[in-house]
C-alpha cells in the first residue's frame, strides 16, 4: 500500500482515517455536485458502470507502473472498482463531502487535498487518473505540465472527459464545466505539456444525439430548466426491453474494442491513455 506520509508530506492522517490538506483550494463544482452524484451513482447508473468498464480496460492494456492516484476522484466510485480490481489506489478529493463518501464506501486510502495542496514531490507519482476532472480546470494545460513533473518519467495518466463544444449545454454550465474537448485538441494539449497519448477513443458511441436532442437544444431554447436534476437522474437509468439489450451490447462492444486496442471516432466522451515523456 502506498506510503502516502512520504510522498504527500503536506499532508496530515485524521482518526477517521483521512488524510487532509492544510490549505483548502476553490473548486469549479457546484458545493451539492458529490451529493448529487452520490444519489445517483446509488440508483444505479448505467453511465457510471459502464465508464468503470471502459477505465478498468484501458488500465488492463496499459496497466501503471505503480499506485494510482485518482485525482478529483468525488465519491470514490472510481477508486473503489480499481481497488476491488486489485489496484492499489489513493483517492485525491478535495470536496469533504466527496472524500468523506469515498472513505465510507470502503475506499482505503483517501486524501481531502487537490493535487497541488498535498505537496507530492517532483517525479514521485507512478500514475495518475483524471475521470471527468480535466474539464473542471480553467488551465487544464498548465495543470498537465504540472501533472507531467509529478509524474516519474513514463509514468501513466488516464483521462476521461466529455466530448464535442456543439454538445454544450446548461449541464455543463452547472456542473462548473470550463470547455468540452475533441480528440484532436485533447491530443494538442498533452502533447504540449510533456505526454506521449499511447491510446484514445471515444466511448458511449450512442450518446452524442441523446445529448443533443435532450440537453443541448432545450438548454439553448431556454426549456431544461428547474427540473434538470430530476431529469438527470432519470438519463441515468438504463432503459428496459429491447432498449436495455441493445445499449448492454453496445457497452460491451466498446469495452471489446478498448481490450482489442481499436479507437472508436465517435461518443459522448473520449478515454485517453497517456505516458510522461522522459
Amino acid at each position: 500500500m502506498t506510503d502516502l506520509g512520504r510522498l504527500a508530506p503536506r499532508l496530515q492522517r485524521r482518526e477517521d482515517g483521512i488524510w487532509v490538506s492544510p490549505v483548502t483550494a476553490s473548486l469549479s463544482y457546484p458545493e451539492a455536485g458529490n451529493q448529487s452524484c452520490l444519489e445517483i451513482e446509488a440508483a444505479g447508473s448505467f453511465w457510471f458502470e459502464h465508464r468503470n468498464a471502459c477505465i478498468l480496460e484501458a488500465l488492463r492494456a496499459h496497466p501503471p507502473a505503480g499506485s494510482l492516484f485518482d485525482v478529483g476522484g468525488g465519491n470514490g466510485i472510481v477508486a473503489l472498482a480499481l481497488q476491488n480490481a486489485g489496484i492499489d489506489t489513493v483517492l485525491l478529493e478535495p470536496g469533504a463531502d466527496g472524500a468523506a463518501n469515498a472513505r465510507a464506501r470502503g475506499v482505503r486510502t483517501v486524501a481531502c487535498s487537490t493535487l497541488e495542496d498535498a505537496g507530492i514531490e517532483e517525479g514521485t507519482l507512478p500514475a495518475a487518473g483524471l475521470f471527468d476532472v480535466l474539464e473542471h480546470i480553467e488551465d487544464d494545460r498548465g495543470f498537465m505540465r504540472d501533472l507531467a513533473q509529478t509524474l516519474i518519467p513514463r509514468g501513466h495518466v488516464y483521462l476521461t472527459f466529455p466530448a464535442y463544444r456543439w454538445l454544450w449545454s446548461g449541464e455543463d454550465e452547472y456542473a462548473g464545466h470550463h470547455r468540452r474537448y475533441t480528440r484532436s485538441g485533447s491530443k494538442r494539449l498533452l502533447e504540449s505539456a510533456g505526454f506521449e497519448v499511447l491510446y484514445q477513443t471515444c466511448i458511449f458511441v450512442f450518446l452524442p444525439i441523446p445529448i443533443l436532442l435532450l440537453r443541448t437544444l432545450p438548454s439553448l431554447l431556454g426549456f431544461r430548466g428547474a427540473d434538470a436534476r430530476e431529469q438527470e437522474a432519470r438519463e441515468h437509468r438504463a432503459p428496459a426491453g429491447a432498449l436495455g439489450w441493445g445499449l448492454a451490447k453496445e457497452q460491451a462492444f466498446e469495452q471489446w474494442a478498448i481490450r482489442r486496442g481499436t479507437s472508436l471516432p465517435v461518443g459522448g466522451s473520449i478515454l485517453t491513455v497517456a505516458k510522461r515523456r522522459p
